[in-house]
């Protein structure tokens, strides 16, 4: 047998994983750190004490959204050096000190977020469909304590390109609600120089907040 003839079956399931429907059918977005247009925030309301608002717009995302399947798979982080609280430089330093329990370099710090086949259906201009999914975070590399996931619900709209930019453009909207600082053992009682502030901060500074994210994804 020629060595063309013995190619050729390689050749020809290239062909066909090229054009498998999987395939032609997913499509990859990415959410710019840079745009300025996306968001994190997060509030934490304690009954007792502050109402302290940690915001960033440095969210970047590598998505793939499978228009055959209605899924999309990717990740989503926020640099940790990128969020302010209160936008004031001294809570803000304090935060990163209890995100990386001063045990880690805080540039290299990010919370992030890995999903795989979250269902939201098909995507249509001016119809904003529903998600909900349990996605696992991390912060500073870190999972959660007890394992577990954190509830995301949200909608996202497609805009047709033009419509929103030159690219085809999908805007999620999503929400954690009761997110566990403590459970990523974010705080005081886990950071080095901090033991014995924790008792007066107990009440002060709430461990379950609420995370919004806004993001426009762009057909790369």
């Amino acid at each position: 047998m020629s060595r063309a003839h013995a190619a050729a079956p390689a050749a020809l399931i290239v062909i066909v994983a090229l054009l498998s429907p999987r395939v032609a059918g997913a499509e990859d977005y990415e959410v710019s750190p840079d745009a300025g247009n996306n968001s994190f925030s997060a509030i934490f309301d304690a009954k007792l004490g502050e109402r302290i608002s940690a915001v960033s717009s440095a969210v970047g995302c590598r998505l793939t959204y499978d228009e055959k399947a209605g899924t999309a798979s990717g990740t989503c982080s926020v640099p940790l050096q990128s969020i302010r609280v209160d936008n004031d430089d001294t809570k803000s330093d304090h935060f990163r000190q209890w995100a990386t329990n001063k045990k880690s370099d805080p540039a290299a710090c990010r919370l992030e977020a890995t999903f795989a086949g979250v269902r939201v259906g098909a995507l249509a201009p001016k119809e904003p469909s529903a998600f909900a999914a349990d996605i696992p975070f991390t912060v500073c590399g870190r999972s959660r304590a007890d394992g577990a996931k954190e509830k995301v619900t949200g909608t996202a709209l497609l805009f047709p390109a033009g419509a929103y930019g030159e690219r085809k453009t999908i805007r999620i909207r999503a929400t954690i609600a009761g997110f566990d600082r403590d459970a990523y053992r974010i705080g005081p009682k886990y950071t080095d120089g901090w033991l014995a502030r924790v008792q007066s901060l107990a009440q002060v500074v709430a461990e379950s907040g609420t995370v919004d994210l806004s993001l426009f994804a762009k057909a790369k």
